[in-house]
């Protein structure tokens, strides 16, 4: 879904002759073994940073004892001094699963505001569950709850302006991210840069992320075979949402505010967006936000990082992988050194020339033993890692260089076995409803389906 709207505009790109407009960036070189020398890792708690003992002892702590992994001593020092956000303790969260049961849990978080809601969404259609949305936040708005929007020009292209302007005219205040018409451009034309988050914070204590847009092609469970929820027997989208409450919600605070100051968006009315902290539960987390304005994507140093550090299991789900040459070599060295590694990826798309992209890296991946999983009976949009069992990562970000070098992104790192469980156990029930792809049976695949993955790969670093 990051690249359905997208393409819609390629046509008029070609037209107008913007490629030449767009710069060639590239992403970074990571120097192997930089992870084994950085500093020791500070956390962060309700009450600020913790002390380097308690840190210690937090960190043991989420160590399981006699696993076969160092990954707090390998990945975990360099993740702080690359990311530039805290870990902090105490917070909840909770993994969520599909569309039905986040916008269950959304609206309910919505409807219990108090101070204030900010929404930012790559997609926001006018359909059944956009029209849902839009009535329970003008609801609060009218209420006295101030409701502010950050929607994607070209996530919401489909969009009837008209629905926005029904917002705005009831009080909420609705910024457009790099309108794709330039007169409406205060920043500067900058099409080719998308906003692909999916964030939702309420009040400053409650926060949602993950790949979930705002759509009713999400109405059905990916779970529930023969659901007839979807028009048309279309396939139900499978996604991971993730619900989070604790110190960490001020950090996706300061990703809202920052994007709304960039887009020269009017200002913010005074509301308490930094409640003080406390403390929700037991879960250590990172917020990671990145966007092309920086010198790289610090989701994409963080993530080469862990799987560097991982020391018996990678096991990625994603839904456009058009991966670049360092991550394919970083999952080829992995499996070198004995880890298992695993990729669960769609068996059909929203977007043909990102599926037929990625299917261009199998040859190399199944020759070097990494296992490769198509998922069936759903349209796969999730966006996850989990790593040794102890090191994982949801949100929005695919694992292509359009939301490496192109895109604004968030993703949280959550360090610890619990959830790393949760993580685990979900990774499987997506294995259970997936086919293994053999490199005997993938070496005969048809003429048509080379070419069109040939054509495809020229396309990789645009998609």
């Amino acid at each position: 879904m990051s690249t359905r709207r997208w393409l819609k505009l390629s046509g008029l790109c070609a037209a107008l002759g913007l490629a030449s407009l767009v710069s060639c960036s590239s992403l970074p070189t990571l120097v192997p073994d930089m992870d084994r020398n950085a500093p020791a890792v500070p956390l962060d708690g309700p009450d600020g940073p913790l002390s380097a003992a308690h840190s210690h002892a937090i960190l043991a702590r989420l160590a399981v004892a006699g696993a076969p992994t160092d990954i707090f001593d390998l990945h975990l020092a360099v993740e702080e001094s690359i990311a530039g956000s805290p870990m902090s303790t105490g917070n909840r969260v909770e993994l969520l699963q599909d569309g039905p049961r986040t916008y269950q849990s959304m609206i309910a978080a919505i409807e219990g505001a108090r101070d204030h809601i900010n929404l930012e969404s790559y997609i926001f259609d006018d359909d059944e569950v956009g029209q849902r949305f839009a009535a329970a936040l003008l609801a609060k708005q009218q209420a006295g709850v101030q409701v502010s929007l950050i929607r994607d020009s070209v996530g919401t292209l489909s969009t009837p302006p008209a629905f926005f302007n029904r917002l705005s005219e009831g009080g909420i205040r609705v910024l457009e991210f790099n309108p794709v018409n330039p007169l409406s451009a205060p920043t500067g034309w900058a099409v080719n840069q998308r906003d692909h988050r999916k964030l939702l914070i309420v009040d400053g204590r409650i926060a949602f992320l993950g790949g979930v847009n705002i759509s009713s092609v999400y109405s059905g469970s990916s779970f529930l075979l023969g659901s007839k929820d979807r028009p048309g027997g279309a396939l139900p989208w499978r996604d991971t949402h993730l619900r989070l409450e604790g110190p960490v919600v001020a950090e996706l605070q300061k990703l809202f505010i920052i994007t709304w100051a960039k887009q020269q968006g009017a200002p913010l009315p005074a509301r308490h967006y930094f409640p003080p902290p406390e403390q929700r539960g037991n879960e250590v987390v990172r917020v990671i936000g990145s966007s092309p304005d920086e010198p790289y994507s610090l989701i994409y140093v963080t993530l080469i990082s862990a799987l560097r550090s991982a020391q018996s299991e990678i096991w990625l789900t994603n839904a456009y992988f058009v991966p670049d040459p360092q991550l394919l070599a970083t999952l080829k060295e992995a499996v070198s050194r004995g880890v298992d590694v695993r990729l669960i990826l769609p068996s059909s798309t929203d977007s043909w020339l990102v599926f037929h992209a990625g299917r261009t890296h199998y040859d190399e991946l199944l020759r070097a033993g990494v296992r490769l999983y198509e998922r069936h009976h759903a349209l796969l949009h999730v966006k996850t890692a989990v790593i040794d069992g102890v090191w994982s990562t949801v949100g929005s970000t695919n694992l292509d260089w359009r939301s490496f070098l192109h895109n604004q992104e968030v993703n949280a790192v959550i360090l610890g076995n619990d959830f790393g469980e949760k993580m685990r156990a979900a990774y499987r029930a997506d294995l259970a409803e997936s086919r293994e792809i053999s490199l005997a049976v993938w070496q005969r695949r048809s003429l048509p389906a080379r070419a069109k993955e040939l054509f495809a790969r020229l396309w990789e670093y645009w998609l």
